[in-house]
């Protein structure tokens, strides 16, 4: 109960406080009205109580365990031989099944209102708007002796969009012949095709320009569909394809392993929050200091949020391995937690 409260007024809280700063934008949208700010907060609403169930996992455990600690029931259950473990395992199995239901709703309701709003926010809030494309932004790739650079990769439907494309042709020692520059390219019954292009020819110095040019190219559409995905906007099981579909192909996929690892390791955080606010019952500093172990235990939950935070950022960039990034800060402090509870223990 306490958990549902504390994830309650956050959410309403914070959905107040962005609504007031983004309604002038919502209804000066074209054809926008007063419902367009319901709108808003249907689609806006998901990803904050996505966003703060393991903070308000963290809130609810620590005050559970602060009325356990002030009742004396701490103190009775360890009395009659029970350890901390075991006074933590019935918490920590509650906050297994909040894990095992944030993962469903993420990955059932949170991806698809956060990539309405996304293409919502692109275009000005307008109203009545025709369903969001795919898209995915610059990415490279290499057809045989031909490297391809595409500034942006837009899919709706059948139809494939790729905008601003340069294609780098070599010949069989690696060395440039020739560089073409279309403003864009489409995919359509099974045909690509070039439009506004402009092509470099070496060593005679020879531009040449067309208004169109079939494309003949070996790499599978599939490619570019698997391309056209942001992680934040799509299932676990369409992120996972994606990402083994490029891997086979010979593409770097960290960033999208990364976010895929993460998808697990976000909602698993809730189990976490139960060691991390052990703390505020099992604490060494017992002479009536509670409120420093509460501070103590708030403290260990929010460096577990900066931590995770930085190491995902730390994977996007390629810094760290991809499973690294999305499971080294819930480890270390799993580590942490049953030190402090070990030591305690002891």
């Amino acid at each position: 109960m306490r958990f549902f409260m504390f994830l309650l007024g956050l959410t309403v809280i914070l959905q107040v406080l962005d609504l007031m700063g983004k309604s002038s934008d919502i209804l000066s949208g074209e054809g926008a009205d007063y419902g367009a700010l319901v709108e808003y907060v249907r689609l806006r609403m998901p990803q904050l109580l996505s966003q703060f169930t393991p903070f308000a996992a963290l809130l609810g455990v620590i005050a559970t365990l602060v009325a356990l600690n002030q009742s004396s029931e701490v103190t009775v259950m360890k009395s009659i031989g029970l350890s901390a473990y075991h006074i933590l395992a019935p918490v920590m199995s509650i906050g297994l099944i909040i894990a095992v239901l944030h993962f469903i709703f993420h990955e059932t309701v949170v991806v698809k209102t956060y990539a309405s709003l996304q293409y919502w926010e692109k275009n000005d809030y307008a109203a009545n708007l025709p369903p969001p494309p795919t898209t995915a932004s610059q990415a490279w790739m290499v057809d045989g002796s031909t490297i391809i650079e595409v500034d942006s990769i837009t899919q709706s439907g059948r139809v494939l969009l790729l905008d601003n494309v340069n294609l780098y042709q070599r010949d069989q020692h690696a060395v440039l012949t020739s560089i073409a520059q279309a403003r864009f390219a489409t995919y359509t019954n099974g045909n690509w095709t070039l439009y506004d292009v402009n092509r470099f020819t070496l060593p005679a110095f020879a531009v040449t320009h067309a208004e169109s040019e079939p494309w003949p190219i070996g790499i599978p559409a599939d490619r570019f569909v698997a391309l056209a995905v942001d992680p934040q906007q799509v299932s676990f099981p369409k992120l996972w394809r994606s990402a083994h579909d490029l891997a086979r192909e010979g593409y770097p996929t960290a960033e999208l392993r990364a976010a895929l690892y993460h998808k697990i390791a976000g909602p698993l955080s809730s189990l976490l929050m139960p060691l991390l606010a052990a703390v505020a019952a099992f604490g060494l500093a017992r002479g009536g200091h509670l409120f420093l172990r509460v501070v103590v235990a708030m403290a260990l939950g929010f460096s577990y949020f900066v931590a995770d935070n930085f190491m995902m950022a730390m994977g996007r960039f390629g810094a760290a391995p991809p499973i690294l990034s999305a499971w080294a800060p819930f480890l270390l402090f799993t580590l942490l937690g049953l030190s402090v509870l070990f030591y305690t223990e002891e």
